[in-house]
């Protein structure tokens, strides 16, 4: 059963996210051949303010 975690930072409309669940259950389907009932999209958001890279904090850059 294939789990794919997706991390991002929020702001994406409802829509962007079943979109991008569906994009990815049919590449899932069709690269791992199962069916789309055995495919997990799990979308991980978070804040802007807890994420950094360089030194430096995302909403600072």
């Amino acid at each position: 059963m294939p789990l794919v975690i997706i991390t991002a930072d929020e702001g994406r409309t409802i829509e962007q996210k079943r979109g991008l669940v569906k994009d990815i259950t049919k590449a899932v389907c069709e690269n791992f051949n199962v069916k789309p009932e055995a495919v997990s999209v799990y979308i991980r958001e978070g804040k802007k303010e807890n994420r950094g890279k360089a030194g430096k904090l995302a909403i600072d850059q």
